[in-house]
């Protein structure tokens, strides 16, 4: 079986027009990618927003006629250059077999490694984390997610409780989980980045240490004890809600408690510095491609000729 590829560059107020044409055209699916490298940074859970220059890829039968596409898609306003519509005939693959041939595993630290599916650990692998290949977002690739992970690496979770906030597919609190730690509340707004993190605790045997909630459940103290102080806390998420959850995060962190914080970019690292250090000493930053790690233990408040 053979498969015909066409993607189309057009402006955000065209995605639309683009999409309605080649639906009507028995596409076998559509995908809409930011094509000039403006990202759309954590949207509400349910919102779609378009970036101003938008790739839109259509997948059909390799039998599909090019040429009336072609035709179809010049009555898009701006679709009138030849680099702005592609076409790529290609064979029918093993996609699973593929993914797998680009995520090979990954070693964070000395001794920490993210496996994909079922590949041979590394010698010299001790904390070993795997992960599905259905469940492949969030996968410790990004410079956010690999600042925390080298972090971990060299951390002692034995014994601890860990809290980690905006968990994604549940990398950072499964590792907290494979190196110890006695439980881990991983808290997301995403309920498919909930299912991702059960999914990927059972397949690393951890299920019994997790627990994934969504925010509000985390706010009512269900399902674990809410009275009971995090040993570590752990955000990876971006610098606005860093800054608006350290209240939140910095109340539920015990005393002499760490916290890691991460999806911050270096322009905005003084403003979310700025937000926990109040209540944080032996601060430390890291960077990598224009990233930054924040690591701060948490100080204990003592009472002062004013509260008295």
């Amino acid at each position: 079986m053979s498969w015909l590829e066409v993607s189309v560059r057009v402006s955000r107020e065209n995605a639309d027009l683009v999409e309605t044409l080649l639906q009507n055209q028995s596409v076998l699916a559509l995908t809409l990618t930011d094509d000039a490298d403006d990202p759309v940074l954590e949207p509400g859970v349910g919102e779609t927003p378009l970036w101003p220059s938008v790739c839109v890829t259509a997948l059909f039968d390799g039998d599909t006629a090019s040429a009336h596409l072609a035709q179809l898609l010049s009555l898009v306003p701006g679709v009138d250059r030849p680099q702005l519509v592609n076409f790529r005939q290609f064979e029918d693959q093993q996609w699973e077999r593929v993914w797998l041939d680009r995520f090979k595993p990954m070693r964070f630290g000395e001794s920490l490694w993210i496996v994909p599916g079922d590949q041979a650990v590394p010698a010299g692998a001790i904390d070993v984390l795997r992960l599905d290949p259905g469940l492949a977002f969030g996968t410790g690739t990004h410079p956010t997610t690999r600042l925390c992970l080298e972090w971990m690496d060299a951390t002692d979770f034995a014994g601890k409780r860990v809290l980690d906030f905006g968990c994604g597919s549940g990398v950072l609190g499964i590792v907290a989980a494979i190196k110890g730690a006695t439980e881990v509340v991983c808290v997301d707004n995403d309920p498919q980045a909930l299912t991702a993190t059960i999914d990927n605790a059972a397949r690393n045997e951890v299920s019994d240490q997790i627990k994934a909630v969504s925010p509000e459940t985390f706010g009512n103290g269900q399902s674990f004890d809410a009275n009971q102080s995090f040993d570590v806390v752990l955000a990876n998420i971006l610098a606005g809600p860093l800054i608006e959850l350290a209240p939140l995060l910095m109340s539920v962190l015990g005393n002499n408690g760490e916290v890691v914080l991460s999806g911050i970019l270096t322009a905005q690292s003084s403003e979310v510095l700025a937000a926990y250090q109040p209540c944080s000493a032996n601060i430390d930053q890291a960077v990598d491609d224009g990233w930054v790690r924040l690591h701060a233990c948490k100080v204990e408040k003592r009472p002062t000729d004013k509260d008295a």
